[in-house]
């Protein structure tokens, strides 16, 4: 048996402790199977709306609840680091000769500033537990690579709720949370979850420049220009092209419109998380000239770097196209016999789309 008071005392300490180390959220939910969460989850794979992201498919059975992954998870603690931008996200969209990268992209990776800050807290959690009393536990921790629902997770332990959008929304913090979870063995009281407030709201539906939302709290990632822009290989289908204008990594539309962000303040606890000068609005011609070691070089650190250069610049080639900026031609034509297959497909069309430009 685990001692109450022990446990509670524990649980007392741990927001505290997860504040230190840099989250903006913190919140408890029950690692107990969930059937409308595994329905929702079965039934999304089901509508093909991954696309190609097969790891989601591939690992169905543990993705259910954390039982699935772990037998012996009694709790997962949710946790979220806010990134809220100090600028608009969406103030770069007229300006065709510059770029644009989703606000999470333009500092340093979250994946290795999230998961330390895990480990961190995951290393307290067990010490504190030992030292009241609880025994020898066991955690596991969770960034975003692993399969873990954390965003209906993150709901459940009340630090926000899906959104129409389908990412968690803050009442705080608006649409800007890197999550993150730590599976414990220890049975602490779940909080509660968190009520939707999206209410008859439907910006975010309404902003996606490629129409990727079926229906509310429904993404088809293949239409999404963050998933067409990270995780799609080969070249990118010509009908959502001209929607991406000069987004070429990721995209913020739907996030940025959220009438909730009102309420969240620019991210300044974590310093690794504000943008890189040459991050905000980076010139496409620039970007073009980039060869492998060149783009190793400029995205050391970024989330970015994990695509590579030949994914990445068939992006800034979309974008080219859609500049309607002539003098882009020539970076361009020297891409029309790159060796990769996607990014030679991607500058002849940006070429025929540039010619037609008056």
């Amino acid at each position: 048996m685990v001692n109450a008071a022990s446990l509670e005392g524990l649980r007392g300490g741990l927001a505290d402790e997860a504040a230190r180390l840099g989250f903006a959220a913190c919140g408890i939910a029950s690692a107990a199977p969930d059937t409308l969460r595994e329905r929702r989850l079965l039934e999304w794979l089901g509508d093909d709306h991954h696309g190609s992201m097969e790891w989601m498919d591939a690992r169905k059975e543990h993705r259910v609840g954390p039982q699935a992954l772990w037998p012996d998870a009694a709790s997962v603690i949710a946790l979220g680091m806010s990134y809220a931008p100090a600028a608009d996200p969406l103030a770069l969209g007229e300006s065709g000769d510059r770029a644009r990268i989703s606000v999470y992209a333009q500092g340093a990776d979250y994946h290795d500033i999230v998961k330390k800050a895990l480990k961190a807290l995951a290393r307290w959690l067990i010490a504190e537990a030992a030292r009241r009393g609880l025994g020898e536990r066991q955690v596991k921790v969770f960034v975003d690579t692993a399969p873990v629902m954390e965003k209906p997770l993150g709901e459940a332990a009340g630090i926000g709720w899906q959104g129409k959008h389908t990412n968690l929304v803050s009442r705080t913090h608006g649409s800007w949370l890197f999550l993150g979870a730590i599976y414990s063995d220890l049975p602490f009281a779940p909080d509660a979850p968190h009520a939707d407030q999206c209410g008859s709201c439907r910006r975010c539906q309404d902003a996606c420049p490629t129409a990727a939302f079926p229906a509310p709290y429904r993404l088809d990632a293949r239409r999404c220009i963050s998933y067409l822009t990270i995780e799609h290989k080969g070249p990118i289908p010509v009908e959502f092209r001209q929607a991406m204008g000069n987004r070429i990594y990721g995209c913020d539309d739907c996030l940025a419109v959220c009438p909730w962000n009102k309420f969240a303040q620019a991210a300044q606890a974590n310093a690794a998380f504000l943008p890189r000068a040459e991050l905000t609005a980076p010139r496409l011609a620039e970007l073009l000239a980039l060869d492998d070691a060149g783009f190793r070089k400029l995205f050391s650190g970024s989330p970015i770097k994990r695509i590579g250069r030949d994914r990445f610049v068939r992006n800034c080639l979309i974008a080219a196209g859609n500049s309607s900026d002539p003098a882009l031609s020539i970076p361009v034509q020297a891409l029309c016999g790159d060796p990769d297959p996607a990014v030679a497909e991607a500058a002849r069309w940006a070429i025929e789309e540039l010619k037609a430009v008056p």
